[in-house]
């Protein structure tokens, strides 16, 4: 019900909320679309009066349920935006909801661009940094280790800032803070000067790409590869670092338009639905897929080359294990698939990513490979992502907090050598939990 009171914290009477993937929803008791960070911490300390939690929300883009709010639910897309630029350390201060895709825009006019990037750009800065979102590149850790500072309200509606000169001992765990330590309002990434990449996406072997990966994924910037399950055939990509001066030869709109939307998204779209009703077609179209999808070369802007469109709806889990382990990772992975009978349509996506300092990073202190598993969202995942997770297990696996999995905290605590000192920095900045909800009891404990 509105009040005066909640009318005058911005607060409404909550709406149903789904995520992206369709696989959480939820009618949170109240919401609000704060402007300012005078407004968020308004609403905080409105919720921590009255016993209430606080979440946030962004783009919708996590799997999980690591965004799911019961009591507020507190919308960040309008704290955006540029905000600051440091120029002579590339460094640029940026609104917590703004979206990755108009990062481009924002940092052309500087010479300026992120490092890496993943293939999906449609998140907000702060809910990709929070979840451990991450590109591939032997070289080059996630987004959250490109954070040099952030500014966040805390659960009793105070302003902390956190940078390399102001509390920095709480550094590597605000990077990346699950949304469980306070709400993120500003964030400053140390950046670089603008590059383009050189791709080359060519079609390849199972066996051949897993006994040579080493040398494939030392031999450029950035390797990743899809695997089509039902199939031998691999589909590559090796992007290349150049000046940003250098020539380009970009994809041409109509080839862009095919290969992208059309084969991309649409014809898989309806590549899942036959498969849907017909699963015995699904190992056949797979090999199809295989055949007429990823063979070519382009030179383009970065973020041009790193993200890709995504408009078929799907869910997902990832894992990421020592980058030594893909191989075998993959291989049993393929005998799970081939001894339960299962026709998976999606491909398989493997990345890999340098180790960082970040508590909960998934490649905190550790060089990192990453196995994707996904399933359309009409189809159900359940069977597949577990079967999955437990080969992950027995490769000291570590689940991405915003993909789907099925750990706890004792059982986290065991892969991720910080997790201890996480919990007490949550104890200490949130004492009583203002910012939690189940998804975050469960993974960090209550």
């Amino acid at each position: 019900m509105v009040t005066v009171e909640t009318a005058i914290v911005g607060l409404t009477p909550g709406v149903t909320w789904r995520n992206w993937g369709r696989s959480e929803s939820v009618r949170p008791l109240l919401m609000a679309s704060p402007s300012s960070v005078d407004e968020v911490a308004a609403i905080v300390r409105f919720a921590r009066e009255r016993e209430l939690t606080v979440k946030t929300v962004g783009a919708g883009h996590s799997f999980t349920a690591i965004a799911r709010a019961q009591d507020v639910q507190l919308d960040v897309c309008r704290l955006e935006g540029l905000l600051g630029v440091d120029l002579p350390q590339n460094r640029v201060t940026l609104g917590a909801g703004t979206y990755l895709h108009r990062l481009p825009a924002l940092l052309e006019p500087y010479g300026l661009a992120l490092p890496n990037m993943g293939d999906i750009d449609r998140q907000t800065i702060a809910g990709a940094t929070s979840t451990g979102t991450h590109g591939t590149g032997a070289r080059y850790p996630g987004l959250a280790a490109q954070i040099v500072a952030v500014t966040m309200v805390t659960a009793d509606g105070s302003i902390l800032r956190i940078s390399e000169t102001e509390n920095p001992e709480l550094l590597p765990a605000a990077r990346l803070g699950l949304g469980a330590l306070g709400i993120l309002v500003e964030l400053t990434l140390q950046c670089v000067p603008a590059f383009l990449l050189h791709a080359v996406e060519r079609p390849a072997g199972f066996g051949e790409v897993l006994d040579g990966l080493e040398q494939r994924v030392a031999a450029v910037d950035h390797f990743e590869f899809y695997w089509w399950p039902h199939t031998d055939g691999v589909m590559t990509k090796s992007n290349t670092r150049l000046a940003a001066d250098a020539e380009r030869h970009p994809v041409g709109p109509v080839a862009a338009f095919v290969e992208d939307r059309i084969v991309g998204n649409a014809v898989l779209a309806l590549l899942c639905n036959v498969g849907r009703l017909a699963p015995a077609l699904t190992p056949g179209i797979n090999r199809l897929a295989t055949r007429v999808y990823g063979n070519r070369t382009y030179t383009d802007h970065s973020h041009e080359v790193f993200v890709s469109p995504r408009t078929t709806r799907f869910r997902e889990m990832e894992y990421a294990i020592p980058r030594a382990a893909i191989p075998d990772a993959l291989r049993d992975i393929r005998s799970l698939i081939d001894s339960r009978g299962w026709t998976i349509s999606f491909p398989i996506e493997v990345r890999v990513a340098a180790a960082d300092d970040n508590w909960l990073s998934t490649a905190s202190h550790r060089d990192s490979g990453y196995i994707a598993v996904h399933r359309y969202f009409r189809d159900d995942h359940g069977e597949y992502f577990r079967g999955v997770e437990q080969i992950m297990r027995g490769y000291r696996g570590r689940p991405h907090w915003g993909k789907i999995h099925y750990r706890d905290a004792e059982s986290l605590a065991e892969v991720y050598p910080h997790h201890s000192e996480f919990v007490a920095v949550r104890d200490r900045l949130d004492p009583d939990r203002v910012f939690t909800n189940p998804y975050l009891d469960r993974v960090l404990g209550a």
